[in-house]
């Protein structure tokens, strides 16, 4: 079978498309032919050496994936051959077919289509958790959400929305902050030629937002902090601006908010039975149309690099997918 490989820390132009051998199912697992497979930030990271999660050489990247189970282990009983399934795996999905615990797979309703499933799992999975577990968002409360026309972003300004939250949308550009009012964005700032804090001071009437959802980090960070109101919660999703910000923490005392971490895989990993409900949510919302898990494009196997690059250049708006 085809599979992109990272053979040493280094960028997209690094990756090879080689031949390797079709995996086998062992017990608990199943073989699932990979349909589509979704590309994130992170990917760009994780290939260069630089992300917490550090894979043994050779590896594929892509951490997310939508396909068909072809065979499966001795003890699998969840899914047979033949079901539509979409999963996680951290990395390794960009390939023909991949082997997975059976468990982690997700059975897919039938007008949900590759594509958009391949892109669910991490952007919406990471998004409910964080503002339902994590950032407790109620019904009329304010979000405000940095990167809005990016993969996260998005999927944010979306469950914002149905959460019952208003819903403000910042983002680099006005392209961007037009394409996050297109899916459900109540207002939205262009942070490339506003400063943060004073926009979302405005936006508020000077109360600031209730919920602040960051996976840019960066310089965005404390300008977004300091326009939180009193009793926020500042959620870290993520550093996509590429500096890890160091907070002030008198704004924390003075504001009297919490700073709170998302970290979606461990749990993934810690508390299943709570991520198996969220992502029966997802796709139910997402099935019913109320979620767009936007492709902004789609590219073959062997444009993965071109895929990493545009995500690299902040070119993609929802999300990249490849498809093998």
């Amino acid at each position: 079978m085809k599979a992109i490989l990272c053979k040493k820390p280094g960028g997209p132009d690094d990756l090879t498309l080689e031949d390797i051998p079709d995996p086998k199912a062992g017990p608990g697992e199943a073989v699932v032919r990979i349909a589509a497979a979704g590309l994130n930030f992170f990917d760009t990271l994780i290939i260069a050496g630089k992300y917490q999660t550090k894979p043994a050489f050779p590896f594929s990247p892509a951490a997310e994936f939508a396909g068909v189970v072809e065979s499966i282990g001795s003890g699998v009983g969840l899914v047979k051959a033949g079901d539509r399934v979409m999963g996680y795996q951290g990395y390794g999905c960009a390939r023909e077919r991949i082997a997975v615990k059976a468990e982690t797979l997700v059975k897919m309703p039938d007008n949900l289509d590759f594509d958009r499933a391949a892109g669910l799992s991490i952007t919406y999975g990471t998004t409910i958790h964080a503002l339902k577990d994590r950032g407790q968002l109620k019904a009329g409360e304010t979000l405000a959400v940095l990167g809005a026309a990016g993969g996260v972003g998005l999927a944010a300004v979306e469950i914002g929305k149905l959460m019952g939250a208003r819903v403000i949308a910042c983002a680099s550009s006005d392209e961007k902050c037009a394409f996050a009012k297109q899916h459900g964005a109540d207002a939205a700032i262009n942070y490339g030629t506003a400063d943060l804090k004073d926009a979302l001071k405005d936006a508020t009437g000077g109360r600031g937002a209730d919920v602040i959802y960051d996976p840019v980090g960066g310089d965005y960070a404390e300008s977004a902090l300091r326009a939180i109101a009193w009793k926020g919660r500042f959620l870290v999703i993520g550093f996509a601006a590429g500096g890890i910000p160091k907070l002030p923490l008198n704004l924390v005392l003075l504001k009297g908010c919490d700073v709170v971490g998302v970290y979606w895989g461990a749990f993934t990993e810690r508390e299943p039975a709570a991520q198996a409900a969220n992502m029966a949510q997802i796709v139910a919302w997402c099935a019913e149309g109320k979620l767009s898990s936007h492709v902004h494009a789609v590219y073959p196997l062997g444009e993965t690099a071109q895929a990493l690059k545009d995500i690299a250049a902040r070119k993609i708006m929802g999300k990249a997918i490849l498809r093998p």
